[in-house]
């Protein structure tokens, strides 16, 4: 038995809506390792609430989660009707592993996982098929990581000018803003208030992880449109 079989939980999270009486129940592994990218933080649970709550949009759309980790949004997505693809530093074996073993728990069988770098412009990058939707929670985590974060969104978002990045992030410094950035790499943003989606709840999906603790959601767009 390896070490990541010794150290791993399996959490699960039901998303749900009110008045709504449709639910959908996923099966996350966590790994209780130093690395951060094997853990469901509560950005993830928020972002997949979203995605949860917009399934209607999601049919047979392209979507592409970076620095999937446990992989908690792609997989709700893959489940709400999506093809998807999941990725995470190709430095970083074990958590493309954990997103393969993610995809097993919910009979997944036929979503890939690539090895995608941030500002890294690889052969993997350049390979992806066009894409609608971009997915990334807690990717704004360290503020060294923020510049090549938004340079692969901003490259994947002129390839696709349409598509739209999806992510959320915790509030962690006042000083830490992505605004110089967005501007730099031509991209726009609007927050989007966690109430207008239900995810502004003490136990989210299920979870014992505060919805609301200090998650902010945004979308990510090109300037132009």
């Amino acid at each position: 038995m390896n070490k990541l079989s010794r150290t791993q939980i399996v959490k699960t999270f039901t998303f749900e809506g009110s008045g709504d009486t449709r639910s959908i129940t996923v099966s996350i592994p966590e790994v209780l390792d130093p690395q951060y990218g094997m853990y469901v933080w509560p950005c993830a649970v928020v972002l997949s609430q979203y995605v949860w709550m917009a399934r209607g949009e999601l049919q047979n759309k392209m979507v592409l989660e970076l620095g999937a980790g446990v992989s908690l949004p792609g997989v709700v997505s893959a489940l709400c009707g999506a093809a998807v693809i999941l990725s995470d530093s190709a430095e970083l074996p074990l958590c493309l592993e954990n997103c393969r073993h993610s995809c097993v728990l919910n009979n997944l069988s036929d979503v890939p996982v690539l090895g995608l770098t941030w500002g890294r412009v690889s052969p993997e990058l350049l390979s992806l098929p066009p894409l609608d939707l971009i997915l990334g929670s807690d990717v704004f985590y360290e503020p060294e990581d923020f510049e090549d974060v938004l340079m692969t969104v901003g490259f994947i978002l002129r390839r696709n000018p349409h598509a739209q990045f999806w992510t959320t992030y915790q509030e962690r410094s006042a000083d830490w803003s992505i605004e110089a950035l967005l501007h730099k790499w031509e991209l726009k943003c609007i927050n989007v208030p966690l109430e207008t989606f239900e995810a502004n709840k003490p136990h989210l999906a299920g979870s014992t992880l505060p919805g609301n603790h200090t998650v902010q959601m945004m979308i990510i767009t090109n300037n132009w449109i």
